[in-house]
């Protein structure tokens, strides 16, 4: 068995299984959508999952991976953006799998989302003034508290993710490209590490805030490089510090990333809730406010809409 084949084999293994847990998501194209991009468009309806996240994919298959590792009853720690994503994804799976969940999440995270957390059995610690200093508080808690620390980018959050890929690809073989929001890159991981496995030619695009640049800038420099702040609304792009690992997939694997503007995202989640009657947070916006901007994209694309929320942000 090749590489790429033993690579489909074990994404089709974790997809199998986790389709025990959560339904398939559809994949829906958008006559007004068509005709305002003058493209076959199909979205990706990551907002249709339990909590309205792809996120709890890339929870779950953490988790029953982590449960190999960990003796029953052990507790992890998770730093969140303070949105709908990965810190509400692991907390939910975390209350199925009976592991307490500690969530650290930045200073200026709204009550709705401490709520949320709270409402799914987490334990919400806050510290610092974004993803980043709140991941720096969860390695700090995890070393006092002998907790697993969740990191920001893994392997098996890319295992999770890969399933949604999977089902779009399957659904969709001839796609020219898809447009992926760029969080911390664990999404647009799996989405190129599926195109690979199925040796497709799709190319993959991957979406980040203007004001959250510092994939874009890793990709078009080689190598990860960092910005001093990351404002921007869509709370699941707010990225400063790049993961290497994942500078290095995109690199190798994406076609180009894009960067979009906050009133482009707003305008999107306008466009998304106007011509397809769907809720998008402003990150599952980005690919479509950058699909309407770019003169290069082609005449079939996918767009991942990763969660969808009104005070809500979502990409992994």
């Amino acid at each position: 068995m090749s590489g790429q084949q033993g690579l489909l084999a074990e994404i089709e293994r974790t997809a199998a299984w986790m389709q025990a847990h959560l339904p398939p998501t559809p994949q829906l194209s958008w006559p007004r959508l068509n005709a305002r991009s003058g493209r076959q468009l199909w979205v990706k309806h990551e907002n249709h999952q339990p909590l309205g996240t792809v996120a709890v994919r890339a929870a779950l298959v953490y988790l029953a991976r982590l449960n190999d590792h960990l003796p029953p009853g052990a507790g992890l720690v998770a730093a969140s953006h303070g949105a709908l994503g990965l810190g509400q994804g692991l907390a939910w799976a975390a209350a199925r799998s009976g592991r307490p969940a500690v969530i650290v999440v930045p200073e200026e995270t709204p009550a709705d989302m401490l709520a949320s957390l709270q409402a799914l059995g987490a334990e919400v610690a806050v510290g610092g003034e974004d993803l980043h200093d709140a991941a720096g508080l969860a390695a700090a808690l995890a070393e006092a508290r002998g907790l697993h620390a969740v990191p920001l980018f893994h392997p098996w959050l890319v295992q999770g993710l890969a399933g949604c890929a999977l089902e779009l690809f399957r659904a969709q073989p001839e796609l020219d490209e898809v447009y992926v929001p760029v969080g911390m890159g664990n999404l647009i991981a799996a989405t190129i590490a599926v195109r690979d496995a199925l040796a497709l030619s799709t190319r993959i695009v991957g979406v980040v805030a203007e004001r959250a640049p510092a994939y874009a800038d890793s990709f078009w420099g080689g190598r990860p490089l960092s910005t001093p702040t990351a404002n921007t609304l869509a709370r699941g792009l707010a990225c400063r510090q790049p993961d290497p690992m994942a500078v290095s997939v995109l690199c190798e694997g994406a076609d180009r990333l894009l960067t979009v503007s906050d009133e482009a995202m707003q305008e999107a989640v306008r466009l998304y809730a106007a011509e397809a009657d769907t809720l998008a947070d402003a990150a599952a916006a980005a690919p479509l406010a950058a699909l309407l901007a770019d003169p290069g994209a082609g005449a079939r694309v996918g767009l991942i809409l990763s969660g969808g929320g009104e005070a809500q942000s979502s990409a992994d």
